[in-house]
């Protein structure tokens, strides 16, 4: 609310979060039980959601969020087994300590990363998708991330501002999806913001237009593109 045009992309906050609520519910229906929300942030899904009352959500995310989000959720119950784990995901070794741990409690973990990843380098996202695809139990991811193009455009807009407070936008592979294949991840299917919200009619009239056009196969390179991805680790 306080960034110049902060809400001027309200459109697409609206179908990444459609997006990620429809992988979710084909993910529990095929046997997901236990989700994983890296982090989560203020995000309210195991209270909004009918999920199973035995199924283990858990919350990633660091003290002082997760004490503002408890504080506003007081008189609210998770209609699941919700749990909060207070951890800077910047620490590697406790991360990878919480993720072998968790490996051990459940049979098909669905890892969600929603908004996190554009923050982190090449670097950091490669060596946190090793460190997933390193559990036996973590068996799919739910992702989102936008092109080189959109993220240069980004740069100049909101991520301007986000600079100056030291969280800059970074991650836009070049290679689209392909990028975690050598860290052991594949995608399962890839779903455009622009196109899905457009059959809302949710975007701006001219954009709207543009989704009507067939989307070009291979990575979206200059091109602005975002989108999210149900990854799958390969047997």
């Amino acid at each position: 609310n306080t960034l110049p045009d902060g809400n001027k992309h309200a459109w697409a906050w609206v179908a990444r979060t459609y997006l990620f609520d429809g992988f979710i519910k084909q993910e529990l229906q095929q046997g997901a039980d236990l989700v994983l929300n890296l982090a989560a942030g203020l995000d309210a899904r195991p209270y909004r959601m009918e999920l199973p009352a035995s199924l283990q959500w858990i919350e990633v995310d660091l003290p002082e969020i997760l004490a503002y989000k408890e504080e506003i959720l007081t008189n609210e119950k998770p209609t699941c087994a919700l749990e909060r784990v207070r951890l800077n995901l910047a620490d590697g070794d406790a991360r990878r300590t919480l993720f072998a741990t968790l490996d051990r409690r459940a049979r098909k973990i669905l890892v969600l990363t929603e908004g996190l990843l554009v923050y982190l380098s090449e670097e950091e996202v490669a060596v946190l998708a090793r460190d997933l695809a390193g559990g036996a139990s973590f068996r799919r991811w739910i992702m989102d991330f936008g092109s080189p193009g959109l993220l240069k455009m980004m740069q100049k807009t909101t991520g301007k501002h986000l600079s100056k407070v030291g969280a800059p936008f970074k991650f836009a592979p070049a290679e689209g999806p392909a990028f975690f294949g050598p860290y052991g991840w594949e995608p399962i299917e890839v779903k455009s913001i622009l196109q899905t919200a457009a059959k809302f009619k949710r975007p701006p009239f001219f954009l709207r237009l543009l989704a009507r056009l067939p989307e070009r196969k291979g990575p979206a390179g200059k091109r602005p593109w975002s989108g999210v991805c149900l990854f799958r680790k390969p047997n």
